[in-house]
């Protein structure tokens, strides 16, 4: 059930004061607070700012438009109704102007002091949910912000799995994503070695120097073992973080692990400074920044094959250009060995030939002529 109006009301002249009070306000329902300065109520209403002031114009002291000006400079937002007497209208206009959000003339009627209550609290409620809404829209929009700016680093980091071939450049890049989707304070990336099986720090964002110095060898932080072992993602934060190595950087620590099929080949770990813990959506981005590092160590062991194939096939070739020369040259020599002995024959100085004989080797001598021609524009391929 929702709590009943706040309304004080200032006023000096008790009469009035119980009327609007006791007789009209109360039986409603309403919590009506009374004081008789607009001292008090200045007190009161940075304690607590009621929902609805109701005072008098012609008050000791400071007068009911002082109390206006001095509720606005401390950006109460609550809306007032003063109270004067016929014959002071120019005094309600100046309140206005000072920000009152209605009025009511003296001597009035219970129905009258209800009525003029219930306008200014309908406008109390109407500020309030308007405000409301802008905090609701306000936090939708950072909400859609951060998501925007997650989708933005996957983005950056899978342009980067693609189009970035510098291996060092790569991971880097891997890094980063995932310190800033994580809103991570550092964090770095294990490789395994296929020798020797040991997780190698690959890539660094702030780590201290003692522990960067470690590039290229085992980084044993405590928990990256755990989730090499268990090819889960692990979140741990607080005192349970006290018991590994990695506490000495952080209070909240997430480790997610770099999959082939079910084999770990790499982890990511991110620690934050403070102690705010890495949740679900974290480990959801981390995990798919963890699936583009896979993609893009499968894409370079494809790429090592290819090339190794591609270096094998340029040998093979190379290999088999070198013997189609060589036969080349033997054939050509032979070619030419032939022709001499031919063109001898022909020419009757080692004994007259038949028209048959003369025939058959001067056949010969042209298919010679024709295979020594086509061996001549025959020229193997060089790489």
């Amino acid at each position: 059930m929702p709590e009943p109006e706040r309304i004080l009301v200032v006023e000096s002249d008790p009469d009035i004061s119980d009327l609007i009070a006791r007789q009209a306000l109360k039986p409603l329902g309403y919590q009506v607070d009374v004081v008789a300065e607009a001292g008090s109520a200045i007190k009161r209403a940075a304690l607590s700012a009621p929902d609805l002031v109701i005072a008098n114009i012609n008050l000791p002291g400071l007068s009911g438009k002082d109390l206006l000006v001095a509720l606005s400079a401390q950006r109460t937002n609550v809306p007032l109704i003063v109270v004067a007497q016929k014959g002071q209208e120019q005094d309600v206009i100046q309140a206005f102007r000072l920000g009152a959000s209605d009025f009511l003339m003296w001597p009035a009627r219970d129905a009258e002091i209800v009525s003029a209550v219930e306008r200014a609290l309908r406008q109390t409620h109407e500020v309030r949910a308007r405000m409301r809404l802008d905090e609701q829209l306000k936090l939708a929009n950072d909400e859609l912000q951060r998501k925007v700016q997650e989708l933005t680093n996957m983005l950056a980091v899978g342009k980067a799995v693609v189009s970035v071939t510098d291996r060092r450049v790569l991971f880097e890049k891997v890094v980063e994503g995932a310190a800033q989707v994580s809103h991570a304070d550092l964090g770095w990336l294990l490789l395994r070695d296929e020798r020797t099986k040991a997780f190698l720090l690959t890539s660094q964002r702030g780590l201290p120097d003692v522990w960067a110095k470690k590039m290229g060898q085992p980084l044993d932080d405590g928990v990256s073992s755990l989730v090499a072992l268990s090819g889960e993602s692990l979140l741990i934060h607080g005192d349970p973080l006290q018991k590994f190595k990695v506490a000495a950087l952080g209070k909240s620590v997430a480790v997610v692990p770099i999959k082939v099929r079910s084999e770990v080949i790499g982890l990511l770990v991110l620690v934050r400074k403070d102690l705010k813990p890495f949740g679900m959506v974290e480990q959801s981005l981390l995990e798919a920044v963890a699936d583009y590092a896979s993609i893009s160590l499968v894409n370079e062991r494809l790429f090592h094959a290819i090339e190794q194939n591609a270096e094998a096939a340029r040998a093979g070739e190379k290999q088999q250009n070198a013997l189609f020369h060589a036969l080349r040259e033997s054939v050509r020599t032979e070619l030419q060995g032939i022709g001499y002995p031919l063109r001898l024959v022909l020419t009757g100085k080692t004994g007259e030939l038949n028209a048959q004989q003369r025939e058959a080797l001067t056949s010969a001598e042209v298919a010679a002529q024709r295979l020594s021609a086509d061996v001549q524009k025959t020229t193997p391929r060089v790489n």
